[in-house]
């Protein structure tokens, strides 16, 4: 079974996804992830990040293997840098391309063949998996999500304002919600939970009922 759990930035879908995942006992895909090493990658080789060929060359050759929240780039662990606001203000270089989307939607149909997996993005249950047996869109307030990234980032140890997190994450809704190809939206068919006030466990809870609804359905 695969279930797509979208939304915009900061709504907590890594997190929730993650826990949803362990509770199931389903494999766990952060694409946010991979399209974030994608571009630190290529930041870090000094790739100019207008260079679209350049680009879908360096993505269609990377390695990246994840285990837990670790995350491998090459080989090298890049969990914590991919999470810097430098990182969050040229991803849409990387998620933008058509060909880069392509060439990251055919890896992750890849990694969950056969398997029960709790995959999450920005266009899992509209694009990369349209088929999926449950979607979910996990959403909150431009604020509410803006308050949770900036005590994140202090929790671990970054210096940034509430404002400046607010002002990179408008830039990075409008940036998706214009996107050609891979845009933020809800599925036709997703189930939408609001999660402002929520506790991570109320989230996580309400996730789990969702989809054991739809394993229900299914069966």
């Amino acid at each position: 079974m695969i279930v797509t759990i979208d939304g915009p930035a900061g709504a907590g879908k890594s997190s929730i996804a993650r826990d949803v995942a362990i509770d199931l006992g389903f494999a766990f895909l952060d694409t946010g992830a991979m399209y974030r090493a994608i571009t630190f990658g290529a930041m870090q080789e000094g790739i100019d990040l207008a260079d679209v060929e350049s680009l879908v060359s360096y993505a269609a050759n990377a390695e990246l293997s994840w285990d837990d929240d670790r995350i491998d780039l090459n080989g090298n662990n890049v969990s914590e840098e991919i999470r810097t606001p430098a990182v969050t203000s040229n991803i849409r270089y990387v998620a933008d391309p058509p060909e880069i989307r392509e060439c990251l939607t055919m890896q992750q149909r890849r990694i969950a063949n056969d398997r029960d997996i709790v995959t999450e993005g920005r266009d899992q249950g509209t694009e990369v998996f349209p088929d999926a047996q449950c979607k979910i869109f996990l959403t909150a307030s431009p604020e509410e999500r803006a308050r949770r990234r900036h005590r994140q980032l202090q929790e671990s140890g970054r210096e940034t304002t509430f404002e400046e997190v607010l002002t990179a994450q408008n830039q990075r809704d409008l940036e998706d919600r214009l996107r050609e190809v891979g845009r933020l939206r809800a599925a036709p068919d997703a189930i939408v939970i609001q999660t402002d006030g929520m506790l991570a466990d109320a989230v996580k809870n309400a996730v789990l009922d969702a989809v054991r609804n739809c394993m229900v359905k299914s069966n």
